[in-house]
């Protein structure tokens, strides 16, 4: 069972980047201006993706709680390699920051450069686009944590989410998101699957308001917006 669900993983990933060259080629060179047909497309790609492994039943994924998501700030744990794809694909008009790698990564570089954010810019800069992509409407997902990490491992928030909610003034939404079991985790291969199906279990948690925590300290401001995303993804 084992190495049917391997074999099963590289099959679907191999769908997947096909799916995504044809894609980046094909399509996003022509409509690289269109940002909301660019993220529509890649959302239900990615919706195609994911529902292809919860159908032969390589993941499930469980929802507790999701509403409606609009124009705000989505933090979220991050317990696998899949999980802006699952965000992604259950969240409309959503983006994300992504590696610099990525972004000139010849085969899918038109993909990113349309809706993505590269992480490797100057602060000002990063701040500035994101400005850019929540004032015209979308929503931006962040890891804060930087890393994957488990469900019981409360790693350190990074500030980076409340620096950008702050120059933004758009607010937060946590979002737990976590795994049953290791699936695409640091350093995993794609077809190490196991031999259980992996569930994902998502919920929404109350939205935080920037414009509770203004003060004179931006530094005291930021910490107190970390301490609160903290307690809503980790229930500390």
């Amino acid at each position: 069972m084992k190495y049917l669900r391997s074999f099963l993983a590289t099959i679907c990933f191999g769908i997947f980047g096909i799916g995504s060259v044809l894609v980046n080629f094909l399509i996003f060179p022509f409509i690289r201006n269109k940002k909301e047909l660019c993220a529509d497309i890649v959302r239900y790609l990615w919706k195609f993706f994911t529902g292809l492994l919860v159908f032969i039943g390589l993941i499930k994924i469980d929802i507790k709680k999701l509403g409606k998501i609009e124009n705000k700030i989505i933090v979220a744990t991050h317990p696998s390699f899949i999980d802006i794809l699952i965000l992604m694909s259950l969240i409309p008009k959503s983006t994300c920051f992504v590696k610099k790698e990525l972004a000139s990564n010849p085969i899918l570089k038109n993909i990113i450069n349309s809706i993505f954010i590269p992480n490797d810019i100057e602060i000002d800069a990063l701040e500035e686009k994101s400005k850019k992509i929540l004032d015209s409407g979308f929503n931006l997902i962040i890891f804060p944590t930087g890393i994957r990490h488990r469900k019981n491992e409360h790693l350190k928030i990074k500030k980076g989410a409340a620096l950008i909610a702050l120059s933004t003034g758009k607010n937060i939404v946590p979002i737990k998101l976590s795994s049953s079991e290791d699936f695409l985790f640091i350093n995993q291969p794609f077809y190490a699957v196991g031999e259980r199906r992996v569930v994902f279990e998502l919920e929404m948690c109350d939205e935080i308001e920037i414009n509770k925590f203004k003060s004179e300290s931006e530094i005291f401001t930021k910490k107190q917006i970390t301490k609160e995303i903290e307690k809503s993804l980790y229930g500390l």
